[in-house]
């Protein structure tokens, strides 16, 4: 079987090319004015500009301080609460630090709660509003549930989600695209 690939069998004979050979008196009277030019140089490349395909920015790192909220427990949430620095985030890719509340299911989460804090919860006594994050993963990511804080990188949004009675349990939720 012969190969077929650059670079495989003997190697080729490398041979020098031969030197130009001067010529007596040049062939016209327009060759003899004319210095002799020599090929354009390659035009510089203009600097590559960030492709869709590229990795997208850095994340912002942000912590659950930066999303609280002027609001004591009880009260009832509208959008006019929202201060700007976070309404500023929304659609902007984070990084936020918290605990993944439990659930029955250890591997595998497509979605979960992000909470600041291990002892709180949105769903329980003594949480805020602002004390947790929705996070949806991405189709195709997964997240393992760890008793240990977590760096969750994704979108942000500022995504209202109601119980059955009509009282809020949420309103951030991120777009997740990995859980460190």
């Amino acid at each position: 079987m012969a190969c077929c690939l650059v670079g495989c069998g003997a190697p080729a004979e490398v041979r020098p090319l031969p030197a130009a050979m001067p010529t007596s008196q040049p062939t016209s009277r327009l060759a003899a004015d004319k210095p002799p030019t020599l090929p354009a140089p390659d035009p510089v490349p203009a600097p590559a500009t960030p492709a869709a395909t590229d990795r997208p920015a850095a994340p912002r790192d942000i912590s659950f301080d930066d999303l609280k909220l002027d609001l004591q427990k009880g009260d009832p949430f509208s959008r006019d609460l929202l201060p700007a620095r976070v309404t500023a985030l929304e659609t902007t890719r984070i990084r936020i630090r918290g605990y993944i509340l439990p659930s029955f299911q250890q591997t595998g989460l497509t979605q979960f709660v992000l909470v600041r804090d291990n002892m709180e919860c949105c769903f329980g006594p003594g949480a805020l509003l602002h004390d947790c994050v929705v996070v949806r993963m991405i189709p195709g990511k997964t997240a393992t549930f760890s008793i240990r804080p977590v760096a969750v990188t994704g979108t942000f949004q500022v995504q209202e989600l109601r119980g059955p009675d009509g009282r809020h349990l949420a309103i951030y939720t991120l777009n997740g695209e990995a859980v460190e």
